[in-house]
């Protein structure tokens, strides 16, 4: 598929627009007092999760979790120890795996939308959201 210059020049202000209403992470970090993973937002609002409560996290252990990367969008987390992702948006959803991982036993479900926002990254790619997802 060809896109045209002025497409392309169109959708990264769209994307940039966007962006720009959107809370991305900071800053993130472990804190291995309360066992959580903190994560500071741009809006200046902080959020925590624990780590077992993840799809991916499970079985990490405190010292595989202290190396974080943001991703360039502010919108993902990578944990390379472990090579696993979190998705922001997903996350603030309420998000902590696959449908299918959280109906098999995790304690939170979300509220709507259908999906998983948390993944293990393949190759380079961070994991994207589902289209439906606006």
């Amino acid at each position: 598929m060809v896109y045209r210059k002025e497409e392309i020049e169109a959708a990264n202000e769209r994307a940039a627009a966007r962006l720009g209403r959107t809370a991305t992470v900071a800053a993130a970090h472990y804190d291995r007092r309360t066992g959580r993973v903190v994560i500071d937002l741009s809006s200046g609002l902080s959020i925590a999760f624990k780590p077992q409560d993840a799809q991916g996290f499970e079985h990490a252990k405190p010292e595989q979790l202290r190396k974080i990367e943001i991703s360039p969008s502010g919108l993902g987390l990578h944990f390379p120890v472990i090579d696993a992702d979190i998705y922001l948006p997903a996350l603030l959803d309420g998000f902590l795996g696959s449908r299918r991982w959280m109906a098999a036993g995790s304690r939170w479900w979300p509220s709507r939308r259908s999906g998983g926002g948390v993944c293990q990254r393949r190759g380079r790619r961070w994991c994207t959201s589902p289209a439906s997802w606006s």
